[in-house]
């Protein structure tokens, strides 16, 4: 065959050559696609490897990360440094930027030490180390939410009840009854004789050594060193995975008594709760038994609950057991008429505290977060308190809910664009102006209230009793109630704008009644008597 014959065939074998090059590649590539996807969707098909067997004693998060590596770094991550509203450093107080939170509270412990809240790591540490536990008593109920207690309540109620409480028996089962018993025992025992306890509990720590999941956090920005004898964290842990999970299945349940009991009266009251469908199927039910979440539930609607065992108004101190005040709804004015009309155990009316300046018995506002959610546009779309502050987010092929709890702003592309399709700034200057004006209007809150304050220590000054004072007492209870509620609760009124601002224009013009009401008795006082003097124009200013 001659050079240019060989040469033309060739030539035309070369389509053949590519041809089966290229299906050799497509080839390739189509299996090197199947089997990655193969690989994927064991991964994703895949919720954890049990590594380690996690038991009823497991409050150590430690164990639970070899099951979870995932979620254990980013649970770890609320210890980090940049930590929306706090760092590694104790944050700065709120009572040297807002002064006039020292005259709000004044009397009150938190006019001792008051700051910025920090990530889950710290939540037992902060409350350790504060100034509002070491410098006034306090009750053991203040570790319901800032610690993992529930073993130790479970020991104690076992106890009490007269059941078996080793260390075999606490590792079993879970026991609601117990846990609710001994809660009841320990909720007004002293903060420091709880805390103690909670130390020599089982943790479940795998290598039977008492350890720290963090090291302590530097003390800067604290005055002081911590006080003598301070505690060492040994087997006492913050929130952590067993307080919102069950070791054996990982569903989400509810371990607070708190919020169980506080969510049953709830359910009983009449109040429209359309954003909680399980409470009104139980409505529609024989109510035999209490509304109970960890059987009635939606998997929805318990992504807010166990964040509600917590972030929730609640009374806690010495004189009665910690109690959620639910029974008349959710709304600032209907918790404020629970506390008017709750007793102590003795019979005597309730309040938190005296108010220094005044002299008036008033009420103390904790953190309502789920409370103003729950009148929010976010919780009628059925938008829970996890969908924000803990987003899923694919891990590789996994789906998980990002368990770096925290502040929505830090985390907007998985937080908020999910459902909100605009840009990230956009997003950002929303929320900024929502923050912003709850701020402008808290401060004017905060300046009616000064003033009043003024005025009702002007009409002391001028010799009213406080017999005389009591109408104006009052309306300086709903004036500092309301501002309380605002300043207290963690979102700067964006879980419900409207209703935050409802709340604070409410505050202002109650501060105003009771200026001019003191001043209108002051003056009174000051005036000779008359023949057809009136009575104190105080009295007359009494509101419901």
């Amino acid at each position: 065959m001659s050079e240019t014959a060989r040469t033309t065939s060739r030539l035309s074998l070369l389509p053949l050559f590519l041809a089966v090059a290229f299906t050799a590649l497509g080839t390739a590539g189509i299996a090197w696609v199947l089997v990655n996807m193969h690989g994927h969707k064991q991964e994703a098909g895949r919720a954890f490897a049990r590594v380690v067997e996690l038991t009823e004693i497991s409050t150590d998060p430690a164990p639970w990360g070899l099951n979870f590596p995932h979620h254990f770094d980013q649970y770890k991550s609320t210890a980090g440094d940049r930590f929306h509203g706090g760092s590694e450093a104790m944050p700065d107080s709120k009572l040297e930027k807002s002064p006039w939170l020292k005259r709000l509270y004044a009397g009150y412990a938190f006019a001792l030490d008051y700051r910025e809240a920090r990530g889950h790591a710290y939540m037992l540490y902060d409350q350790v180390v504060t100034k509002r536990v070491n410098e006034r008593p306090q009750a053991g109920a203040c570790l319901h939410c800032h610690a993992s207690p529930i073993v130790l309540y479970r020991k104690v109620g076992l106890q009490s009840l007269g059941m078996p409480h080793d260390d075999e028996a606490l590792a079993e089962q879970f026991n609601m009854p117990a846990i609710m018993k001994g809660f009841e025992v320990l909720s007004t025992k002293p903060y420091h004789e709880v805390l103690e306890m909670l130390t020599q509990v089982p943790d479940g720590t795998p290598t039977a050594q008492a350890g720290q999941v963090f090291e302590s956090p530097p003390v800067g920005g604290f005055e002081g060193q911590p006080p003598p004898g301070h505690f060492e964290m040994s087997q006492a842990h913050p929130v952590g995975c067993i307080d919102c999970h069950d070791p054996q299945t990982m569903a989400l349940r509810i371990t607070r008594p708190g919020f169980m009991t506080g969510i049953a009266v709830l359910a009983s009251s009449d109040q429209p709760l359309p954003h909680m469908p399980s409470v009104d199927r139980w409505r529609r039910g024989d109510r035999s038994s209490d509304y109970d979440p960890n059987v009635l539930a939606t998997r929805q609607e318990m992504r807010s609950f166990v964040c509600a065992q917590c972030h929730v108004e609640y009374y806690c101190a010495t004189k009665d057991v910690l109690e959620f005040p639910w029974q008349n709804g959710l709304k600032a004015e209907q918790l404020e008429q629970h506390w008017q009309d709750k007793k102590f155990p003795d019979g005597s009316a309730f309040f938190d505290f005296i108010h220094t300046e005044t002299g008036a018995p008033l009420f103390k506002v904790q953190h309502p977060e789920f409370e103003l959610w729950a009148q929010g546009t976010h919780a009628a779309a059925g938008v829970s308190c996890a969908d924000c502050h803990m987003p899923y987010e694919r891990v590789g092929a996994m789906k998980n809910s990002n368990h770096n709890v925290r502040s929505p702003l830090d985390n907007i592309n998985h937080a908020c664009q999910n459902c909100h399709h605009v840009p990230e700034a956009q997003l950002l200057a929303r929320v900024d102006l929502i923050q912003q004006r709850t701020l402008e209007l808290m401060e004017r809150s905060a300046g009616a209230m000064v003033q009043m304050l003024d005025a009702i220590q002007e009409c002391r000054q001028a010799g009213a009793t406080p017999e005389q004072l009591q109408a104006v007492f009052a309306l300086q209870r709903k004036s500092m109630w309301r501002l309380d509620y605002i300043s207290s609760e963690n979102s700067r009124g964006f879980h419900a704008a409207q209703e935050a601002a409802r709340i604070l224009g409410e505050s202002i013009d109650y501060s105003r009644q009771a200026e001019v009401a003191a001043l209108r008795l002051k003056f009174d006082l000051s005036a000779p008597p008359t023949a057809n003097s009136s009575p104190p124009a105080g009295d007359e200013g009494a509101q419901p």
